[in-house]
């Protein structure tokens, strides 16, 4: 999975400066349109606010970090919000954009354009200390996952082989035969790390002989390493995916991970064998994330969880602002937006709105109430 969404030279995500949009192979919150950013302009000029005033000694920075930026779409039209909406945000923030992809930093100033005179820096790594927010949407979902399975003999591990073992050929030779892509194939094995095991003790998960789930321990030393360096602010994760509880259990026994190739969502296989494992580096590939575990492991390293919601609820928190009434909102909602079809698909249920679960963590800010809180805070 590493190697085929980030080598740089055969990944997918690496060859390419947008993988998303109606011309990709996936579709994200920033591509229905400049809303998303805005309505995220909200709550960080909300939560730059609660920093500022809470300072003995008010900075004039605020660090605003996104990981897993791409080409910079979406912190491109959350600054243009902040211009336009928020002037003293806007000359206060110092933007640090994240991206493994050499290709998509290359295209962030195009993206950014007038923009670019708050950039701050475009890596490839997190900033060594920052005080502010860091954002993340849609990130841990394509860290690279173990995928294991439980036997009658207990947990095992699923690999990938690159040729079979009675052939004798060689899958780094490239004369040994057909591409090494038509001869990958799954092997079992012990599990590469205890690690793995452990993850699930923690959980108390118990998983039936047959169950095939993923774990992600990229996303726990991530959200570790983010907290390490977050000084004082808040982190806001977007992804889709579940508690513990319902990710290890009965319906998602087959495991979550799958490709994404012209807006097409792969089933768990595809002529018998994984679609993940086929055309490697041709298409996205992705697992639900388990926030029970994000949240514990931000939680021991001294962050707080200030809430936990589906993307409708947090989006009609930013709408209302708390009022009751969805008609009381209606001002606010035209001024987001001439075309209600982009607020829709990010409020529907079964589509964004639902799938994509949202989690605000926050270091050395108390227990503030934040707009996009002040709807209703569910996570279905």
């Amino acid at each position: 999975m590493e190697l085929a969404l980030y080598d740089s030279e055969i990944g997918y995500y690496a060859r390419a400066g947008q993988r998303s949009g109606r011309a990709g192979d996936f579709f994200t919150s920033v591509d229905v349109g400049p809303v998303f950013g805005e309505l995220l302009e909200m709550q960080l000029a909300e939560m730059w606010r609660l920093l500022h005033s809470t300072l003995h000694t008010p900075r004039s920075e605020f660090d605003l970090v996104e990981a897993g930026a791409g080409n910079g779409r979406l912190s491109a039209d959350i600054l243009r919000t902040a211009r336009a909406r928020d002037a003293d945000f806007y000359r206060a923030a110092r933007l640090h954009l994240v991206e493994a992809s050499a290709a998509a930093r290359a295209a962030q100033p195009a993206t950014l354009g007038d923009f670019g005179e708050r950039l701050a820096a475009s890596s490839d790594a997190l900033p060594a200390s920052f005080e502010g927010v860091l954002i993340a949407n849609e990130l841990l979902d394509a860290f690279p996952v173990h995928q294991v399975v439980m036997r009658e003999d207990g947990l095992r591990e699923v690999y990938v082989s690159g040729s079979d073992p009675n052939s004798g050929s060689d899958p780094a030779d490239p004369n040994s035969g057909s591409d090494l892509a038509e001869r990958l194939r799954l092997v079992e094995g012990a599990p590469s790390t205890p690690a793995l095991a452990d993850y699930l003790d923690r959980l108390g998960v118990s998983l039936e002989p047959g169950w095939r789930v993923e774990i992600n321990l990229r996303a726990i030393e991530w959200i570790r390493d983010a907290a390490r360096r977050l000084t004082r602010g808040f982190i806001i994760l977007i992804d889709y995916g579940h508690e513990a509880r319902e990710l290890y259990s009965l319906s998602h026994a087959a495991g979550t991970l799958t490709t994404y190739a012209r807006h097409q969502s792969a089933g768990p296989e595809s002529d018998g064998a994984p679609a993940w494992l086929q055309n490697p580096g041709g298409h996205d590939i992705t697992a639900h994330v388990d926030f029970t575990s994000v949240r514990a492991a931000a939680e021991a390293e001294g962050l707080t969880t200030i809430g936990f919601l589906d993307q409708t609820y947090f989006v009609l928190g930013l709408l209302t602002g708390g009022r009751e009434s969805l008609a009381e909102s209606a001002a606010e909602m035209a001024k987001l937006a001439s075309d209600s079809r982009p607020l829709k698909t990010l409020l529907m249920p079964g589509g964004l709105g639902s799938t994509h679960k949202v989690l605000i963590l926050g270091k050395g800010v108390g227990s503030p109430t934040l707009r996009s809180l002040s709807f209703k805070v569910r996570a279905t």
